[in-house]
């Protein structure tokens, strides 16, 4: 079987030439100098790189040391929604994006300076602003290129963590939980994969799962909806039939519309025949478990 294109792939004019140039911004960054936060601004959206240096703020590691904790701040821009995502992340996980993306983008990234781990240590008001600025200037060189921003890798640094998490519950049978999560990262995926439409479709089909589980049709029907519009034109995505499947027993006990949804299914399946494959809640287990 001729495996999936990775819907990750950049097409079009970006494609040919993001390893053999420079990204450059589209246009110039905006800074908010107010406090001792950096706001980076473009047209997808809007990063915030804050320090949480707080010493109530850090959490236990190895042994009871302290582990320094950031906050990223993430408010698109350019639309009515001025929701904030705030993530908190650890230096070790700025030095897992540092490592993928020299490994995705070296070219495009030579020039810009990660934060040396000299600047951590102690909680002096010098050392904190010097950690907020050499974090915040990294977080703005990053965000200003276009083919790093749109990267699986840096998407995966704002939101994977969190959407492990959610996968991990609904593994455990807490759907509650699961959805909980969802509901905070589902969104920020959303604005951060505006180019890549199919992307979020994994949690959606998981939130669908949820509320099926929890007996909320209607919740999971809405759920498999939005699923489905992002899944145009990509009969051959491996959500696509088991998603389909699911929202044709949910929409029959619900007295809607299942035959346009049982044509598209058999339709599908004529196009791309295979054995029966996994059901969507068994598709959905599987995701995040490395």
């Amino acid at each position: 079987m001729t495996p999936l294109p990775d819907p990750w792939t950049p097409t079009g004019p970006e494609a040919a030439g993001q390893r053999r140039r420079r990204g450059q911004p589209e246009r110039p960054l905006q800074h908010d100098h107010a406090g001792a936060a950096g706001v980076l601004e473009g047209r997808e959206g809007r990063l915030e790189a804050r320090e949480a240096a707080l010493r109530d703020r850090l959490g236990p590691h190895r042994g009871g040391d302290a582990v320094q904790m950031y906050q990223v701040v993430v408010i698109q821009t350019g639309s009515f929604d001025s929701t904030k995502a705030v993530l908190e992340r650890r230096y070790s996980d700025f030095q897992t994006l540092q490592r993928g993306l020299l490994r995705a983008f070296p070219e495009e990234i030579e020039d810009v300076a990660f934060p040396k781990k000299h600047l951590l240590g102690n909680f002096e008001p010098e050392l904190i602003a010097a950690r907020t600025r050499a974090f915040r200037e990294y977080l703005r060189q990053l965000y200003a290129i276009r083919c790093v921003r749109r990267s699986r890798e840096f998407i995966d640094f704002l939101t994977r963590p969190e959407l492990r998490e959610a996968f991990g519950c609904l593994r455990a049978g807490q759907y509650v939980r699961a959805l909980d999560i969802l509901g905070r990262a589902l969104p920020l995926q959303e604005k951060l994969t505006g180019h890549c439409p199919a992307a979020v479709v994994p949690a959606l089909c998981a939130a669908l799962v949820c509320h099926r589980e929890l007996e909320r049709p209607l919740e999971a029907f809405a759920a498999g909806e939005r699923a489905l519009e992002r899944l145009r034109a990509r009969e051959g995505h491996r959500y696509y039939a088991p998603l389909l499947d699911a929202m044709v027993r949910l929409a029959y006990a619900l007295g809607k519309d299942f035959v346009s949804l049982q044509e598209r299914l058999e339709d599908s399946q004529l196009r791309r025949p295979s054995p029966r494959g996994l059901t969507l809640k068994e598709l959905a287990v599987r995701e995040y478990l490395g």
